[in-house]
């Protein structure tokens, strides 16, 4: 079930942002650079209400 859910955009380290120009680009407050939503990586930390929808789903 947790790879369902295991990408980027459900860590607690994923930061969605806007530059200047009004583009949006997503960076890892944990590894330092930037990222994609979709991405995977090793250190993934669930965010809170993705625990629990993981937790409501296992049963």
């Amino acid at each position: 079930m947790e790879n369902e859910y295991h990408v980027c955009a459900t860590c607690i380290y994923f930061k969605a942002l806007r530059n200047e120009k009004g583009n949006m680009y997503y960076t890892c407050e944990r590894l330092g650079y930037e990222t994609k939503p979709h991405y995977r990586f090793n250190c993934w930390t669930p965010k809170e209400h993705v625990i629990k929808l993981m937790k409501k789903r296992r049963g």
